[in-house]
């Protein structure tokens, strides 16, 4: 067997894993993020002033947001559960530690104190909690393209066949969702009072990047040869196909209907095509048929998937709205963190009927019990990053100090100049404006080319190692290589202020 019909056959014909291991591991994230806060905090407190040098964030940020992700994925997989008890210990004592050393003159009862921190203004200008849940998402997609091609990434975690919920599919649909979360219609909610049409202008000219990727990712692994899945998308089809035509129908729809009632649309496609599915024999051509002559047998399965990607669209941009209203105390936000969870248990109720009485989760079709499994591990992973978030307020309360570090009011660089060695300690200047030190917003300031580098560094990863043959060892030293290489050029280009946009 060739090495291309090999790799092929390595990552063909798996069942996935429980949801519930899907979520174990999505709660590892943001836990990793929330002690990155506390350290930070009781930095401040020892030293009286930020962390400033840009290198020691890079180290930091890597060892505590990426590596953890990277083990939980591969070598600690088969101990999953402990990995976040582990990491919510050592959170526990960080924060215990920020309450002992809190050196407020006058001690406030802890009653009172946490009474008065569901008063407090966040005043945040943004929902720090979306641009996280998207980093997170798309580092996760970046190990897993890479790690898929080794043995020791579990092959439970990989894109299943048919029936089954892998962490790659999870990937797949929240990439979806994530990305109708900052959709035009969400953020310009208000300008389409007056007009939509600019709205599907503006996706028109933001889409036609992802079509030139998807058409370079087919040429390019044309060209190579370079092993494939085909039952994944198809023949000549891709993910960035997927987003961009994605994008586009959910715009033109919304010119036609209320954006507020997005999920009435989004329910009435999933019944929809789930009764296509039951009622006709779309079913049996998308899972059973065998020719792939003609555009739409080679494509069936990228082209047919589009309703369920739609769904999961429609529904992202009803939780957008929601997520993006005007709110600025922390009791609202706890609010929204617990409406979160309520929604993601009724859906994974919904979600047990279906799959009893209807059939599993299919990526393959993108069916409805799928689209319903997607919603609620998003649903679950943005109320867990919203309640980190909240905690690291909660941390920076106690101490009562201004411009304590955490996700919601990070601080400030010193001016690029002070970037470099002898001056990474000048203090802050006021009125700076120049990027804040922290992985995460250093890879949403450029996340189409942080997907995309992924993509092209995994390539050139798998022609030039025999991936499926190396040992646990020198993978694991592979993949961290690569992420860090990964993290290190969006780092450099973050402290530098460069954003690449190419609409």
């Amino acid at each position: 067997m060739s090495d291309k019909l090999l790799k092929e056959a390595f990552v063909s014909n798996l069942n996935g894993t429980s949801p519930a291991e899907t979520t174990v591991g999505l709660s590892v994230p943001p836990l990793c993020m929330f002690c990155r806060g506390l350290l930070l905090i009781l930095y401040h407190l020892k030293h009286e002033e930020p962390l400033y040098s840009w290198k020691s964030h890079l180290l930091m940020d890597f060892l505590l947001l990426v590596v953890p992700f990277v083990f939980s994925s591969t070598i600690l997989s088969d101990i999953l559960i402990l990995v976040p008890i582990t990491i919510a210990t050592l959170a526990s004592t960080l924060l215990y530690k920020i309450y002992r050393a809190r050196n407020n003159n006058i001690k406030v009862p802890l009653k009172k104190m946490i009474k008065t921190f569901q008063e407090r203004n966040i005043g945040s200008k943004s929902v720090s909690s979306i641009t996280i849940l998207r980093v997170f998402i798309n580092m996760l997609t970046a190990i897993c393209i890479l790690a898929v091609d080794f043995p020791l990434f579990p092959r439970r975690y990989a894109k299943t066949e048919t029936y089954g919920t892998g962490i790659m599919d999870f990937g797949v649909g929240g990439f979806i969702f994530v990305n109708a979360l900052v959709s035009p219609e969400v953020r310009k909610r208000h300008d389409l009072l007056k007009s939509k049409f600019p709205i599907v202008v503006k996706q028109l000219l933001s889409v036609w990047p992802l079509i030139f990727l998807g058409i370079g990712r087919l040429i390019s692994v044309k060209a190579t040869g370079y092993h494939e899945h085909v039952s994944e998308y198809g023949v000549h089809w891709n993910f960035f196909f997927t987003l961009a035509i994605v994008r586009l129908v959910a715009s033109l729809i919304l010119m036609v209907f209320p954006i507020n009632n997005s999920w009435i649309i989004a329910a009435s496609i999933g019944i929809f095509y789930q009764l296509l599915l039951e009622t006709t024999k779309l079913k049996i051509f998308i899972l059973s048929g065998n020719s792939r002559v003609g555009f739409l047998n080679a494509n069936r399965e990228g082209i047919f998937s589009l309703f369920g990607y739609l769904v999961i669209y429609m529904v992202g941009v009803q939780v957008g709205l929601y997520m993006l209203k005007k709110r600025s105390l922390v009791k609202d936000w706890i609010n929204v963190a617990f409406s979160l969870l309520l929604g993601s248990l009724m859906l994974f109720t919904f979600f047990n009927l279906l799959h009893i009485f209807v059939e599993p989760v299919s990526r393959r079709m993108a069916n409805l019990t799928f689209c319903i499994w997607i919603l609620v591990q998003c649903l679950l992973f943005l109320s867990f990053i919203l309640l980190s978030d909240l905690a690291l307020v909660f941390a920076e309360h106690l101490v009562n100090k201004d411009n304590v570090p955490c996700s919601w009011n990070l601080s400030k660089l010193p001016n690029t100049s002070s970037l470099k060695h002898n001056s990474e300690k000048k203090p802050l200047k006021e009125g700076t404006q120049v990027p804040n030190l922290c992985l995460v917003e250093a890879v949403a300031r450029n996340q189409l080319l942080f997907f995309l580098q992924s993509n092209v560094m995994t390539g050139v990863v798998n022609m030039s190692i025999d991936t499926i043959h190396c040992g646990t060892f020198f993978s694991l030293v592979v993949l961290l290589v690569y992420m860090f290489c990964n993290c290190l050029i969006m780092y450099w280009l973050h402290i530098k202020n460069i954003t690449f946009k190419c609409w």
